[in-house]
């Protein structure tokens, strides 16, 4: 039986070079109810970085020094989820780690998966929460398209788990630290490097300053009732800072490049505002699991209203148009 506070948690840190993400602040918090939190990183951390981290209560980084051969892996290589599996696992080891956080991005997902069957752990994918019983740990996730939560039990050391975004709210430590970088020498498997990069693209989503859908707080949505004129959506996510996301038939008529649906984006945003979607079970599959749910249709009958917390019954082109100018006025008003 352990003692409630005494884990030692590993967190992978995504963008080490740049700054932390809102979704890796989230797992240090987590990882702070537990006990102490440990950092790896695929680059060396930027000041920035550094400085985010002493914030948050992170004395020690493990900055991965992988090589395979004799010749040190860098690049794009450096993200292959084979490579990023065997990090962690050498972390875990010298951490002597009873847990392993990692966000829930698919490539996340699949190198937590190669990580758990290099260490016999046990694995949770997208988790929303995680505790500590005093024996084991324990994960609460949503499943069947977000209609049943459920609850895990891990009893194999260490627990491996991606955490869905906007799960935990991000707090800095009562207390900054001196973080402190630490060389983690690894020397890889060839099962490591047998893949190669051949292209790599970069997640549209996120760009002009726009969070990337997957782990948005906030996300307003488009569907058909949109008549392919996603202005008063973009408009309205603009006003908001929020993510611009769509069903799967405006995708399919080009009117967006990213939907949210069971075989899509699966979101689970602090707010979620739909319009002109009617709500088919495909895509509720895909954002349910959403905090508050906001639904604008001009139908009354739509499928969405039985879900949403707030549902108004109107034209798309007159209401977000009229809730984004509304915010701006807010947004000035308190300077």
């Amino acid at each position: 039986m352990s003692t409630p506070g005494a884990r030692t948690v590993l967190v992978l840190l995504d963008s080490a070079a740049t700054e932390l993400r809102s979704p890796v602040l989230e797992l240090i918090t987590l990882g702070r109810a537990l006990g102490r939190v440990e950092a790896v990183a695929l680059e060396a951390p930027s000041v920035g970085v550094l400085a985010q981290l002493g914030a948050h209560g992170v004395a020690l980084v493990r900055q991965a020094e992988p090589s395979s051969g004799g010749e040190v892996v860098t690049g794009d290589a450096l993200h292959l989820t084979p490579v990023v599996a065997e990090v962690l696992a050498a972390a875990a080891r010298a951490s002597h780690a009873d847990a392993v956080l990692l966000t829930s991005s698919f490539p996340n997902k699949e190198a937590a998966a190669r990580l758990a069957f290099l260490t016999g752990a046990g694995l949770v994918v997208d988790a929303s929460a995680l505790h500590d019983d005093g024996t084991h740990l324990v994960a609460d996730k949503r499943v069947f398209a977000g209609s049943w939560d459920v609850r895990s039990e891990i009893l194999t050391d260490p627990a491996v788990l991606t955490l869905r975004a906007n799960s935990v709210v991000p707090q800095p430590a009562d207390a900054a630290v001196a973080t402190e970088v630490e060389a983690l020498r690894v020397e890889l498997t060839p099962a490591a490097t047998a893949a190669r990069v051949v292209s790599r693209t970069v997640d549209a989503s996120a760009g002009a300053g726009r969070p990337a859908l997957g782990e948005a707080a906030i996300v307003v949505a488009g569907g058909r009732g949109t008549n392919g004129d996603f202005g008063p959506v973009v408009e309205l996510a603009d006003a908001l800072g929020a993510a611009v996301g769509a069903t799967r038939d405006a995708v399919y008529e080009g009117w967006h490049d990213q939907f949210v649906g069971q075989t899509g984006v699966t979101v689970a945003p602090r707010l979620y505002i739909g319009a002109g979607i009617s709500g088919a079970p495909h895509h509720r599959g895909g954002m349910q699991a959403s905090q508050v749910i906001v639904a604008v249709n001009n139908d009354p009958e739509c499928p969405l209203f039985e879900i949403s917390d707030f549902a108004v019954v109107g034209d798309l082109a007159d209401v977000l148009p009229q809730a984004a100018e509304v915010l701006r006025e807010h947004r000035a008003s308190k300077g």
